[in-house]
């Protein structure tokens, strides 16, 4: 006898605060929202991964249960590692969570290998209905992740979103070659590509950066406006970093100045916001062959640009 095929949904979990970035999203990507609650958005069918959503469930299924054991029973047969965000019924859905294995959310080390097992997203929609599947966007729950910070070194904590990237986004790169930081007063980010040890890490900013951070050795630190830079000046470069306050514009006039050039493997560079997101340039960098914009966990009003083997 035939059977209907089960509706599954694409789940978007917004970031706190950041609901109203998630809807645009939705609309210029023309996908319909069949139901929402709380920060957690679905849409039927399957979906890619959006720039403003957490987190991303794919396939996500409702399950009927019987129980709080009955709950339990179904996740553990689907999976072993659940992340839960309760849209309602929280004291019940905290119960079969606490009968789930627990996962561990200790601080991790910088390019610490990722989790191996798949994180899997659930909910408990109704009383008696879950919804829930194992295939997310994120290794980690809900797409939250957090680091054994160095409390010394690191001018401020801008340097989380270098760590974060090439913790989850390019655990490959190794060490040796010449990166550039662009903007990099007062000096986290080259930090971090200090202690990647490259052979060499050029810095730029019309304003100094910290002298404990110089002290490294290997930095050649250029003392000017980095949209005055040539790229003829420099030889090959294997990352072209950039947490630089400009407007996205701009950003983008100065990337594809280096794209042109053919001097740059890779890009990873911080798309900064003022008052209103700027979706006209967002979507310019998007058009970039190869590119991918996420909004790491330690972003805020910004979203991360990156474009790996881009003269390959």
């Amino acid at each position: 006898m035939y059977r209907r095929p089960m509706t599954v949904y694409t789940g978007y979990l917004a970031i706190h605060k950041f609901e109203a970035e998630l809807e645009r999203e939705l609309e210029i990507r023309g996908l319909k929202v069949a139901m929402k609650k709380d920060r957690l958005y679905l849409v039927e069918g399957n979906h890619p991964q959006l720039i403003w959503a957490q987190m991303t469930a794919f396939d996500l299924e409702f399950i009927n249960i019987t129980s709080i054991n009955d709950g339990a029973k179904k996740l553990k047969a689907l999976g072993r590692n659940w992340g839960l965000f309760t849209v309602g019924h929280h004291r019940r859905a905290q119960l079969i969570q606490d009968e789930l294995p627990k996962i561990n959310k200790k601080p991790i080390p910088f390019r610490h290998a990722l989790p191996s097992m798949p994180m899997g997203f659930w909910t408990l929609w109704g009383p008696d209905q879950m919804l829930a599947t194992q295939k997310t966007s994120s290794p980690f729950a809900l797409g939250e992740m957090d680091f054994q910070e160095d409390k010394e070194m690191p001018p401020s904590r801008a340097y989380l979103k270098l760590w974060e990237f090439f913790t989850v986004y390019a655990p490959e790169a190794i060490h040796g070659g010449v990166s550039i930081d662009v903007g990099s007063c007062p000096g986290g980010w080259t930090w971090v590509l200090r202690t990647l040890e490259f052979d060499k890490v050029y810095s730029v900013d019309k304003a100094p950066i910290e002298k404990r951070i110089m002290d490294l050795g290997r930095i050649d630190f250029r003392q000017e406006s980095a949209f005055g830079l040539d790229p003829k000046n420099f030889e090959e470069i294997d990352w072209f970093c950039s947490d630089i306050i400009c407007y996205p514009e701009r950003l983008l006039n100065l990337v594809n100045r280096f794209r042109e050039a053919g001097k740059v493997k890779n890009f990873v560079c911080t798309i900064k916001y003022q008052a209103e997101t700027d979706w006209e340039n967002t979507l310019k960098f998007l058009e970039i062959p190869g590119s991918r914009i996420v909004h790491l966990h330690h972003n805020k009003h910004e979203v991360t640009w990156f474009l790996k083997g881009a003269n390959s």
